[in-house]
């Protein structure tokens, strides 16, 4: 069973929806309590960094997810829920994230081009796998959905997939059993399903 995490910030119905397809039980969790009875777990997120921080911290959830952690079990966080795994946040100031994964967001830089860089960044763009992983197996830099205006960085022992947009940024970690990815498996068709079917394989 996969707990998808309910912060009031995630697209749940369309996460489930594409776990359904796969024939995959979820439920849509959002009791901190009862994380642990899960056999994986899911942080998606739609989003601003410090609203989602501050939903999370309310009900001790943020504290549940760190335990969840450290017990082994596989995490994936997708999108906002990929921000949320790091130190901090430099969205509308800063803010403190979950720190399973050292590292910081920050926003697109765009006074580095000629032309305006158009923020977010929107749309499908190919993930280059840097790293071999069972979340990306079976997929050859695949084409995936993005919508986001802030990036990770973070140091290079941590990253597996990275894509461009006016530069190469960071779309796609890993820390033991904590994952993140930066598009939208759920909306990336067939290349997003098998993403989420490794993560049920894990």
């Amino acid at each position: 069973m996969i707990g998808i995490v309910d912060y009031n910030m995630g697209n749940l119905a369309s996460v489930q929806n594409a776990f359904d397809k796969l024939g995959s039980k979820t439920n849509i969790e959002s009791n901190p309590d009862k994380l642990q009875a899960y056999d994986k777990l899911l942080l998606p997120g739609v989003g601003a960094f410090g609203d989602a921080m501050e939903h999370l911290n309310r009900n001790g959830m943020n504290e549940a997810i760190i335990e969840y952690a450290q017990s082994g079990k596989p995490i994936l966080g997708i999108c906002l829920g990929m921000q949320l795994l790091f130190d901090t946040s430099r969205e509308f100031g800063e803010h403190k994230g979950l720190g399973l994964i050292e590292g910081e967001i920050v926003a697109f830089d765009k006074t580095q081009f000629n032309h305006p860089l158009k923020v977010p960044h929107m749309g499908w763009n190919e993930l280059f796998v840097t790293h071999d992983t069972p979340l990306f197996e079976g997929l050859n830099d695949p084409y995936l959905y993005f919508v986001h205006s802030f990036h990770a960085l973070c140091d290079d022992k941590f990253v597996i997939g990275k894509s461009f947009y006016g530069y190469e940024f960071i779309a796609a970690v890993n820390r033991e059993n904590v994952y993140g990815i930066q598009p939208h498996p759920e909306k990336s068709h067939d290349n997003g399903l098998k993403i989420l079917k490794n993560f049920i394989n894990l």
